[in-house]
């Protein structure tokens, strides 16, 4: 019976922990996002970071027999996640501008990848030294709670749009329902949005199952055995890891470098980035199934020039949208855009590709050839979502122009010429930060 519950622990903790926390963070994003352009940007954002922290020590003491309820903790870990991923880029974004802001956005992003590098070394090295896996879980709060702390202590709360100088001229606050139909008609926003989910797409269906093709194509060589084991070991999920880690990391950096130096040739630079790479991304990614059956050093290449290319339009993703939203509406639009890319992206990815491999299966005689041939031919299903991504980016780059310049102009101090249905009575907000008249003259100038 105990051997039995350990299984159904392990089984849960694998196969629903990362749906319930996509589906957490789902939900809460765009309340995130409302909070976070209404209210105290840094409070919501430490209150989000001791709560995740919070959650997930607490997870630490479950025992194996409250396995539901660890599954449970692992969505609440999405809670917490959704406050800083929603409201830290609109805080840079308010802090600097231009090639400045790219450049931060970047160092920001950058912690994705480093991040989970560092949780692996951490965590496994926590196990090891207590000899007890819970203390995986015990690290990383310390940092959360050390973080939130800092936060609040130091970080400043900037005026939202005072890095535009836009901070004199906002005068009003608009409804949640009239900054979504903003949104909706925002043509860049929306592109940029939907190339975002494509990239999301391809990460979380790679995360699942390459790890899974690579060991296949190794028994396909006949370099390794067949696993008969309900639960495989193998060291392709460490190498993918690393190499995800690694590719994380070049791909921002290559990103916000090749993005400043383009700005200098057409001011459309940002998305045409994007775009170049992720169609670039596509044919390394095609490559990938086409060397793996006869070579795994050849795939792995692929798969490190194909993830570099995905990865470089991470920061400029954020930085599009600072440029073509408003101030006042940063924070609902980073929100309902991680809620499109998870929505349309790695929430269903990784089981669609699942479900065409299965369908495959069934329909030719089993064998570990066509188990490997299979999981590939669903995995191709990947390189044209992100094709249809660089196509989504293209059209931003359309837009784009025209949208930056209605954001830069969509709130002119006093230039209303009649009575705008979206506009809401001058109000202050709670926790809002006030300007000096002093500080004011200085912003407005």
């Amino acid at each position: 019976c105990k051997k039995l519950r350990w299984r159904n622990y392990l089984w849960l903790c694998c196969h629903y922990g990362p749906l319930f926390f996509i589906c957490s963070f789902m939900v809460a994003a765009p309340i995130f996002g409302y909070l976070g352009d209404r209210f105290n940007r840094k409070v919501i954002l430490s209150c989000g970071i001791f709560f995740w922290s919070i959650v997930t020590l607490s997870s630490s003491f479950i025992g194996k027999e409250y396995y539901w309820l660890f599954v449970l903790s692992r969505g609440l870990v999405g809670i917490g996640e959704s406050s800083y991923s929603s409201i830290s880029p609109t805080i840079i974004g308010d802090l600097f501008t231009n090639n400045s802001r790219t450049m931060m956005l970047s160092v920001f992003y950058l912690a994705i990848p480093l991040g989970s590098g560092l949780g692996y070394i951490l965590g496994s090295s926590a196990k090891v030294a207590a000899g007890d896996w819970h203390w995986a879980l015990r690290v990383s709060p310390l940092l959360g709670i050390t973080a939130g702390t800092l936060i609040l202590l130091f970080v400043p709360e900037p005026k939202r749009g005072s890095a535009d100088q836009m901070g004199g001229r906002i005068k009003t606050r608009t409804s949640w329902l009239c900054d979504m139909k903003a949104l909706a008609k925002n043509r860049s926003y929306v592109f940029s949005s939907l190339a975002s989910a494509a990239v999301s797409f391809a990460t979380g269906a790679f995360g699942m199952w390459i790890p899974l093709y690579l060991a296949r194509a190794q028994v396909v060589q006949k370099t390794v055995e067949p696993c008969t084991k309900e639960i495989c070991s193998s060291t392709d999920s460490l190498i993918f890891g690393a190499i995800t880690c690694v590719t994380g990391l070049l791909g921002v950096v290559i990103g916000a470098a090749t993005t400043r130096l383009c700005r200098q040739k057409t001011e459309r630079a940002d998305p045409l980035v994007c775009a170049v790479s992720m169609l670039g991304s596509a044919i390394f990614i095609c490559l990938i199934f086409v060397v793996a059956k006869k070579s795994i050093v050849g795939a792995y290449v692929c798969i490190f020039i194909g993830e570099t290319l995905l990865f470089l339009n991470w920061a400029i993703t954020a930085d599009i949208l600072m440029f073509v939203v408003i101030p006042t509406r940063r924070a609902t639009a980073v929100a309902f855009q991680s809620f499109t890319s998870h929505l349309l992206g790695d929430a269903g990815s990784p089981y669609l590709i699942g479900l065409i491999s299965d369908a495959l299966q069934q329909s030719y005689a089993t064998s570990a050839l066509w188990r490997f041939l299979s999981l590939g031919y669903a995995l191709m299903l990947c390189p044209f979502i992100i094709v249809l991504g660089g196509m989504f980016f293209l059209a931003t780059a359309l837009f784009f122009l025209d949208d930056r310049d209605k954001s830069g102009t969509s709130c002119p101090s006093g230039a209303s010429t009649g009575p705008n249905p979206c506009e809401a009575p001058e109000r202050e907000a709670p926790l809002e930060p006030k300007e000096s008249p002093s500080q004011l003259k200085v912003l407005q100038s």
